[in-house]
């Protein structure tokens, strides 16, 4: 978006109402992301961060919630129970009945499955917050190498105030989310993620200048920003498949004979197989971790896993994020369920005849943009880290392709929100 359409947007007064309000929310955020949870103690707390913050899988660990899962904040869970919980609900749409009814049921269905995701996600805040509290509570178990007292008073009363806060400040997120949904500009989950990861670059561009020198830095903006480049120009393309909608009467009124498509993307899946990847991938380490085993397995899981930059793990990582693409979007996209809804609505693809045989040229034309697509994910996932590690800031700069694609696409579609409503605003009509 040009600099005049922002300011635009920022004298046209209900788009400036929404665009403050979003940006004073995601302060609030930020805000309760430093703030230490009653019972911690801070100043222990950021001596173990300084003994752990060369290690990668830490790094990893905090990145999403911009520094204060570590920090066992207000905040620390952030948004990641709504998504793995609205993660669940999807992938269980495919196997329980109930809820692909739900599904179809239109605006209705949506808002009841809106609801369970809500539920689960409490859930999910309640077992996480108790399982990295029950290690906290130890000195040594949740900071590898520091012994210090992060929790003096471990009571079961104060670790059950600590849960309920920390779940408190979950639903809080959650309600953000929605709220900036609803009232504000963007996708509101989307956004807190976005302003988690960008929220640490400036401190992994100091320690980069200051251990690495102007020179590093410099090519390591370069490469972020070619793949940037990279990712905006996929991410943006598609293939659109003609659909054409045959006249029909309806009572007295004629219906049809219009032409639209379908906008088939090359990368359908979006981030999700990344993170599904990156998540399985990032679980062998954290086994190591909580066991600390020294078995000759677990030595050689932490050499080649440990670091997130093994010959092993990138060939691993490479691999699952292509089959999680073809899975996703397996389950994402029913050729079969949109040639009925084509069929039954008069529409048809040129050349096509509708039906089944419909269902498996969209089913091709799927299945041969998704395999650019996974290619193209898979890259974008690996690449990065054999760039940045070949300048040797691989540590120092934990900023891979998953932050790269939530970046980019939240970017992109924040800013397609913005010039829409700024179109609609500004539309004169065919009379002036």
């Amino acid at each position: 978006m040009h600099i005049s359409a922002f300011g635009a947007a920022l004298r046209t007064p209900d788009l400036r109402k929404k665009i403050l309000f979003t940006l004073g929310l995601l302060a609030v955020y930020r805000l309760g992301s430093v703030l230490p949870t009653p019972g911690v103690d801070y100043s222990a707390i950021q001596r173990c961060i300084d003994v752990v913050q060369d290690n990668s899988v830490y790094a990893l660990i905090n990145l999403f919630s911009g520094g204060a899962l570590l920090q066992l904040s207000v905040f620390a869970l952030g948004i990641m129970p709504y998504i793995t919980a609205s993660i669940i609900l999807q992938l269980l749409t495919v196997v329980i009945p109930r809820l692909e009814t739900l599904k179809k049921d239109g605006q209705a269905g949506q808002a009841i499955i809106t609801q369970y995701t809500r539920y689960l996600t409490i859930g999910l805040a309640i077992l996480q917050s108790t399982a990295i509290l029950s290690l906290a509570r130890t000195p040594g178990a949740l900071f590898s190498g520091c012994n210090e007292a992060i929790i003096p008073n471990d009571s079961v009363w104060v670790i059950l105030v600590m849960i309920t806060v920390m779940t408190a400040g979950t639903a809080v997120i959650m309600w953000f989310g929605e709220l900036i949904t609803e009232r504000g500009i963007g996708n509101g989950m989307s956004l807190l993620i976005f302003t988690s990861i960008i929220s640490s670059i400036p401190a992994q561009f100091a320690s980069i200048l200051g251990s690495r020198g102007i020179l590093s830095l410099t090519f390591t903006v370069l490469i972020g920003l070619v793949v940037i480049a990279l990712v905006v120009f996929v991410e943006q393309a598609q293939r659109r498949i003609p659909v054409q909608y045959a006249k029909r009467m309806v009572g007295r009124r004629m219906y049809g004979g219009t032409s639209t498509y379908i906008p088939l993307k090359v990368n359908m899946a979006g981030v999700i197989p990344v993170i599904f990847a990156s998540s399985l991938l990032f679980l062998p380490t954290l086994l190591v971790q909580l066991t600390g085993s020294q078995a000759d397995w677990a030595i050689w899981v932490q050499q080649n896993f440990g670091t997130g930059t093994g010959t092993y793990y990138l060939m691993a990582y490479f691999v699952l994020v292509v089959f999680f693409c073809y899975f996703y979007v397996s389950i994402t996209f029913n050729p079969v369920e949109v040639a009925d809804n084509m069929k039954k609505y008069g529409g048809f693809i040129p050349g096509i005849r509708a039906g089944k045989p419909t269902a498996d040229y969209l089913d091709y034309v799927l299945t041969r943009l998704t395999a650019p697509g996974s290619l193209y994910l898979g890259m974008i996932a690996v690449l990065p880290v054999f760039a940045f590690g070949s300048l040797g800031v691989a540590g120092d700069f934990i900023f891979g392709g998953t932050s790269l694609l939530i970046m980019v696409g939240v970017g992109l579609d924040t800013v397609k929100q913005i010039e829409a409503q700024l179109q609609q605003r500004n539309y004169e009509g065919f009379l002036r």
